[in-house]
């Protein structure tokens, strides 16, 4: 029976407690049978583009924390053996903190939250609390923080998501909902220590749009303005796998809300070129278009990036949302306080499944080798406070915040469990460098 009532609600998280405590997270120990981690990997090469993949490899292999970053399938097929309550949420399925941000509402406010869900699926919400707090820690480490200081981040981490996740617990369901993470509001709630790096990332997000990205990604006047070509980073290959058809445009158009085809309308695609991205994404074909309103001085730049199966489908069964592009914007939705307002999906050349959002519209992200310590917790706070906005907002956080209770079990054991997990992510990132000497795999390094 469906829990429909606030004391129903608490309910179901107090039995999914005792029938799972909380120190069953941190008891988990990699199986005997894992899977090779650099087998998985491999296998997701199959299905990207043949040259891009030993970039993939080089940008994996640059520290532990780059290969967490690709490392999703590995961490799935690990996290479906560790015991949860059974309290389902919609996931972000690769919540680490690189993965989280600032970008601006419609309503050009600045807001802070998750900005990738390529991964994204309905599952237990533990899994994305693992995967971000683990994430502190091997970023700690490879910023040569001290072991003290990687678990006061993640400790600061795990409390801004039980605190958050209370609050929202006590709050009626359309006040989660309009709920969200400002730029005002993270100043307001930021330790003094790390204001100042958050002022620099609002800062350097709110010149972050398509006029300020005009004369870094183009070049010419007029209607004769292309993308300029930055190899391996961008390019026009002979052949693209997908050139935003015509049939293509239709389709997405059609999946974006009315009064937002009215002002797609207004654009022409003038050019399309390859842009790699990220590091987990790298091999998936993902294009940068221009278009423009009229003149060449009306520029907007959309992102139309391949979305295959999440790598949680395997362990937690097929996404509902048959077309992998409606299955991402469809949990970004979900997730996000507000998204962008041209996210939608298409179907492009031999039956590509593809989701298209804005390239830029004043992003700003971590920059994790420019933190200090406080830095560190800081936005790993941030992000877990936007990670339990996401899953209250998708899930029941009436459920969520007495299955965590009003003790530190959690914590802890989230604790014990990251740094177990990190020290695995270390061996993982060992054996990918392993193949990469023994000729097993290619790797292009220096991009």
């Amino acid at each position: 029976m469906t829990a429909t009532t606030a004391a129903e609600r608490r309910a179901v998280g107090e039995a999914a407690r005792a029938a799972v405590p909380p120190t069953a997270v941190g008891a988990w120990q990699p199986a005997a049978d894992r899977p090779d981690p650099v087998a998985l990997i491999m296998e997701q090469s199959r299905t990207r583009l043949p040259d891009l993949v030993p970039v993939r490899y080089g940008r994996m292999l640059v520290s532990p924390f780059t290969f967490y970053r690709g490392a999703a399938l590995p961490m799935a097929a690990d996290l479906a053996s560790v015991p949860v309550g059974g309290i389902t949420t919609q996931l972000c399925g690769d919540a680490h903190l690189s993965n989280f941000g600032l970008f601006a509402s419609p309503e050009r406010d600045l807001v802070f939250d998750i900005n990738d869900f390529d991964e994204t699926l309905p599952g237990p919400w533990e899994w994305d609390v693992l995967r971000l707090a683990t994430s502190l820690v091997i970023a700690a480490r490879s910023r040569g923080f001290s072991a003290h200081e990687g678990r006061h981040a993640l400790h600061a981490a795990v409390r801004s998501y039980e605190t958050r996740m209370a609050e929202y617990a006590s709050m009626r369901s359309i006040e989660v909902y309009y709920a969200k993470v400002d730029a005002a509001g993270i100043l307001a709630a930021v330790d003094a220590r790390a204001r100042a790096y958050l002022e620099t990332t609002i800062k350097s997000a709110a010149h972050h749009d398509a006029l300020h990205e005009i004369p870094k990604l183009t070049e010419g006047t007029g209607e004769s303005r292309r993308i300029v070509d930055h190899p391996p980073i961008i390019t026009h290959p002979a052949e693209l796998t997908f050139t935003l058809a015509q049939a293509a445009l239709v389709q997405y158009r059609a999946s974006i809300q009315e009064d937002r085809r009215v002002l797609l309308d207004r654009y022409s695609l003038v050019d399309t070129a390859m842009k790699v991205v990220g590091v987990g994404s790298v091999g998936l074909v993902a294009l940068v278009a221009f278009l423009d309103g009229g003149d060449g001085v009306d520029p907007l730049f959309l992102q139309a990036k391949e979305a295959q199966a999440s790598v949680l489908e395997r362990f937690l069964g097929p996404s509902q949302e048959t077309h992998h592009g409606e299955r991402i914007v469809t949990g970004q939705r979900r997730l996000q306080a507000t998204s962008d307002i041209l996210l939608g999906w298409t179907t492009g050349e031999r039956g590509l499944h593809i989701y298209i959002r804005q390239l830029q519209d004043q992003k700003g992200g971590a920059v994790i080798d420019a933190m200090t310590p406080d830095d560190l917790t800081t936005w790993g706070e941030l992000c877990a406070w936007a990670l339990a906005r996401g899953h209250a907002r998708s899930g029941q956080p009436a459920s969520i915040a007495a299955y965590l209770g009003t003790d530190d079990t959690f914590l802890h054991a989230v604790g014990q469990f990251a740094a177990t997990y990190a020290d695995q992510n270390e061996r993982d990132f060992d054996a990918l460098a392993a193949a990469a000497k023994a000729g097993r795999i290619a790797v292009e390094t220096g991009v």
